[in-house]
């Protein structure tokens, strides 16, 4: 069986990068080093540069496929298996092959030539790969049905990342060096607008570096590698969820940053029950932190912090661990022995260790409370077991009884005594073991019958009865502590994620966190109350009105209705009062902002209607004024030729009054929301040509590239054309003398788009929202061109047709209008 070929992939952010150039480039290069190199299949797009490249290289013939009465053309993958060379050009690795082919995809056709032992140089661009198909859908907005396996991709013994800057792109793009003419406007309007390929170029690049960051694990890992190679600074900072994770946050930071592309990890440590010993507020805090730093969070399961600790930082290759100095006094670590850090010092290795002090290092010793944590119910139902249990084992012991049974009946009691203390706790359990030794002692030890310990041992026996108590109970209580930890963490968790989820699916927040509050805490009622007026509520007060209050903000409290608080859900709370504080906060400034809108939306249309007023109607009326008093005053002494002049200047003044007053009353409609608008399928050309002919534009005025095919939009055909001559208006005003406009159709996934092209000075980006203001000309002193209302109508209809009118930059310079509208198979939402 052959060795197995190796693939060489050379990746790329978008067409036109380069990757099939380079491609021909190594092939020729190759060929120049007495290689044996064909061409399985190079796609060149009409691409004259491309082509020539091509040319040398012996090439496969290539296989035709005949579909529907369509010649197709694939790579003969049998042809080239036959030839057998040692390397194949094949171009555009994601390319699905034709109805009938042996193969769906192009890319098991080289996964054949591989296993042939035949190595391949291919092409791929990054919206092609897997894993990544969603991602690159949700940045420009077309899906991708032509993928590569990531597991295929991955087995790749090179990839190679074909890079050009996304502004270099374009203007390749806009010298027609990768698609036609005829396609350059809408490629660089709708995929490769700049945004789009930023961020297609970042994808690539972190898909590399993860791929390289993932080789050299495996290297490390096939070679026994365990030390820290410190390709690049990787810190990590071990959080505890304690008040000084900001602290060592900061510091992490700091030291990433000493070093180039250094990165910043965060960790915290939880036991496998799913525990947290830390503040769960504070560790969102510190969450939230760590992303303003350009980190990243991690929680890790593991019950040795140290060792899990370690392991973490092993994995990700890290150079640096920052931890807190421990909060334990010298008393503490005298008696329970070394702490985390010491731990994690001596098992580190060649990873650098920084101990960062902090307020709460080093806290005095105190000793844990001898109340427990179990409920006083527990704690009786333990003493009752002692009582009823106590003299009915005694009853049986001393039926039972004999020489030699004394070794049984300390057992049993020592039985009974841990059972109390697995029930009630410590104090119960001291009792049953004191209970136990008097009886012990009384009725089976001689001298019977009396309570008087002739011997050390004896005592001893007491002795250990209470230690054996005292140890099972504390296991308890620890074990009740442990669970109840649990649940309130659990608890904890829900209430924010579940807070979180409400304001992140649009739900009130204020009353999503009412109600949480009142669930968490089990509360009858939880009010949210404002100078006595309740703004929002969640189940009903107590009759007697006893609440405990906590202060939202100057005029808002929150009241809970029900027992008081233990002090340890006062911190829950407190994080509860500060997301009603910002809600209320955020609630109220939408408010403001949409009274205020509309109020100075006002002002400025009736200021702008005063100014237009004034000056832009006068001058209509005082030109039909003065041609009807000419004539008037004239009479029959005025000659045909000034007679004819008159009344065309009276014509032209009252059409064009008549014109700013449809204009006006179009504007109060859009803003009254009162326009009436035929939603029908519409073809886009049956509406460009009437607006050409209304506006006299002939062949030499306008060129056409309708490339929408059958394809109908959805939209009001009168109010299209209006559109469109407003467009074809300003573009006709603007462009050169002698330089036609530019008129195109084009489809990009659901929508259809309209694009004006003209090549006068254009718009700066800054002042492009104000053109489509009311009565804005953008320093136009042309005072007959009306109020300056025609963009903001045109806007105005377009998006009451669902679609959109946004100005972009001619390439070459220029001002490109493009109308964006929904096609009829299309999915409508009500604006």
């Amino acid at each position: 069986m052959p060795k197995r070929g190796q693939l060489r992939v050379l990746l790329g952010a978008a067409p036109g990068v380069g990757k099939t150039y380079t491609m021909l480039e190594d092939g020729r290069r190759l060929l120049g080093e007495g290689k044996d190199v064909v061409v399985g299949i190079v796609e060149t797009h009409g691409r004259k540069v491309t082509a020539a490249l091509a040319d040398g290289i012996p090439e496969v013939p290539r296989l035709r496929v005949e579909h529907r009465g369509v010649t197709l053309e694939e790579m003969d993958l049998d042809a080239v298996l036959e030839r057998r060379p040692s390397i194949a050009l094949v171009d555009e690795l994601a390319h699905t092959n034709a109805p009938g082919s042996r193969n769906e995809k192009r890319w098991q056709d080289v996964d054949e030539l591989l296993a042939a032992g035949i190595d391949v140089i291919s092409t791929l661009n990054i919206q092609h790969i897997e894993s990544l198909n969603d991602v690159v859908e949700q940045i420009t907005g077309v899906p991708q049905r032509e993928t590569v396996p990531d597991s295929f991709l991955r087995g790749a013994e090179q990839i190679e990342l074909v890079d050009l800057a996304p502004q270099a792109l374009r203007d390749r793009l806009d010298g027609g060096f990768v698609y036609p003419a005829e396609r350059i406007d809408a490629a660089l309007s709708n995929y490769f607008r700049l945004g789009n390929l930023t961020a297609l170029r970042e994808l690539a690049l972190i898909w590399l570096a993860d791929e390289v960051d993932q080789a050299l694990k495996g290297y490390r890992k096939d070679h026994g590698i365990d030390r820290t190679w410190e390709a690049r600074e990787r810190v990590v900072v071990a959080l505890t969820g304690g008040a000084e994770g900001e602290t060592l946050l900061r510091r992490g930071a700091r030291i990433a940053a000493r070093s180039a592309g250094g990165e910043l990890v965060a960790v915290h440590i939880t036991s496998q029950d799913g525990l947290r010993t830390g503040n769960p507020a504070a560790l969102a805090q510190q969450r939230a932190l760590v992303e303003q730093l350009n980190g990243t969070f991690h929680q890790v399961i593991g019950d040795d912090v140290p060792t899990s600790l370690v392991e973490f930082a092993r994995s990700v290759n890290a150079t640096q661990l920052v931890l807190g100095a421990s909060r334990r006094g010298r008393l503490a670590g005298a008696l329970t022995g070394a702490g985390i850090g010491a731990t994690v010092v001596r098992e580190s290795g060649d990873i650098d260790v920084h101990m960062v002090n902090h307020a709460a290092a080093g806290r005095r010793f105190t000793l844990p409370p001898l109340t427990g944590a179990l409920t006083r119910k527990r704690r009786l139902l333990g003493l009752a077991v002692a009582l009823i249990g106590g003299p009915v084992l005694t009853g049986l012991l001393s039926a039972f009884r004999s020489e030699d049974s004394i070794t049984t009946d300390v057992l049993a009691y020592q039985l009974l005594v841990v059972i109390v203390a697995l029930v009630g706790g410590i104090w119960p359990a001291l009792f049953a073991a004191v209970l136990s030794g008097v009886t012990l002692d009384f009725l089976f030890i001689e001298p019977l019958y009396t309570i008087h310990i002739h011997q050390t041992h004896h005592l001893l026996s007491l002795v250990l009865y209470v230690i054996i108590a005292s140890l099972v109970s504390v296991i308890v209580d620890r074990a009740a502590r442990t669970t109840r930890a649990a649940r309130r963490s659990a608890a904890e968790s829900e209430l924010i994620q579940t807070i979180a989820g409400s304001v992140l699916r649009g739900d009130n927040a204020i009353q999503a966190l009412i109600d949480r509050t009142r669930e968490a805490f089990q509360l009858p009622g939880v009010l949210l109350v404002r100078d006595g007026e309740v703004l929002a509520s969640a189940g009903e007060p107590l009759p007697d009105g006893r609440h405990a209050s906590i202060r939202v903000t100057d005029d808002t409290a929150l009241e809970l209705h029900g027992p008081d608080l233990a002090a340890s859900e006062q911190r829950l709370l407190a994080v509860v009062a500060a997301q009603l504080t910002a809600a209320i906060e955020h609630e109220h400034l939408t408010q403001t902002a949409r009274q205020i809108e509309p109020l100075a939306a006002s002002d400025r249309v009736r200021g702008a209607l005063l100014s237009a007023l004034s000056h832009d109607l006068r001058r209509p009326i005082a030109a039909a004024a003065a041609a009807v008093g000419g004539l008037k005053t004239a009479g029959p002494r005025l000659a045909p030729a000034d007679r004819a002049e008159l009344l065309e200047t009276a014509d032209e003044s009252l059409t064009s009054l008549a014109t700013l007053v449809t204009d006006l009353l179009d504007v109060s409609r859009l803003q009254a929301e009162v326009l009436t608008i035929a939603d029908i399928p519409t073809d886009p050309g049956e509406t460009i040509a009437p607006a050409l002919d209304e506006l006299q534009l002939g062949p030499t005025d306008v060129t056409l590239a309708l490339h929408h095919d059958s394809t109908l939009v959805r939209a009001d055909p009168v109010l299209l054309q209006r559109v469109l001559v407003n467009l074809l208006t300003n573009a006709a005003r603007f462009s050169p003398a002698g330089v036609p406009i530019h008129v195109s159709t084009s489809t990009f996934g659901d929508r259809l788009e309209i694009r004006i092209v003209d090549r006068g000075p254009g718009i700066p980006t800054e002042k492009r929202d104000d053109m489509f203001l009311p009565f804005q000309r953008l320093g136009d002193t042309d005072n007959t061109t009306g109020l300056g209302l025609g963009l903001a109508l045109s806007r105005g209809f377009v998006e009451a047709m669902h679609g959109t009118l946004t100005p972009e930059d001619t390439p070459g310079g220029g001002l490109t209008m493009v109308i964006s509208l929904p096609t009829t198979h299309s999915s409508q939402e009500t604006p």
